[in-house]
């Protein structure tokens, strides 16, 4: 538990030199060890469904759209879908493409009262890269992280 704890205190340092109101930003690899080293850590995909069946899924994350495909309509019941699958004090994880969702994620379940809320950085898929592809730069998958493609 003592990585956990040094993962977490450098996210919320990150989070305070970003000027963040939730409670911290994690790197994908630092998420991955939250979620073998904490009991109550969950990771909360918000990426739409289209995403997650063409690009790719990362098994046992809790999946609720913050937008809805094609529209990109805001999903009016996201913080109660959220409630409905993770209690109040768990370690709140939010993860989409590239990091800006999840962000928005994480701010508005913060202003929820959920008190352990984090971004994690670089998303799923990260930053295109000089060719303009998402999935080499940064991210869930460029760290070589647990993920699933149908």
């Amino acid at each position: 538990m003592e990585n956990a704890s040094k993962i977490l205190e450098k996210a919320h340092e990150r989070a305070e030199e970003m000027g963040l109101s939730y409670k911290g930003a994690l790197l994908p690899a630092e998420a991955f060890a939250l979620l073998q080293e904490i009991p109550n850590a969950k990771l909360i995909d918000v990426r739409c469904k289209a995403e997650l069946d063409w690009v790719g899924r990362i098994p046992g994350a809790i999946e609720v759209e913050l937008k809805t495909y094609p529209s990109m309509q805001s999903n009016p019941n996201f913080i109660d879908q959220v409630a409905e699958k993770v209690e109040q004090d768990d370690v709140l994880m939010f993860l989409c493409r590239s990091g800006g969702r999840s962000d928005y994620a994480a701010t508005i379940a913060t202003q929820s009262d959920f008190p352990n809320c984090y971004n994690i950085l670089e998303g799923f898929e990260g930053d295109k890269d000089e060719t303009g592809h998402r999935g080499r730069k940064g991210g869930w998958k460029a760290a070589d992280l647990p993920w699933v493609q149908s």
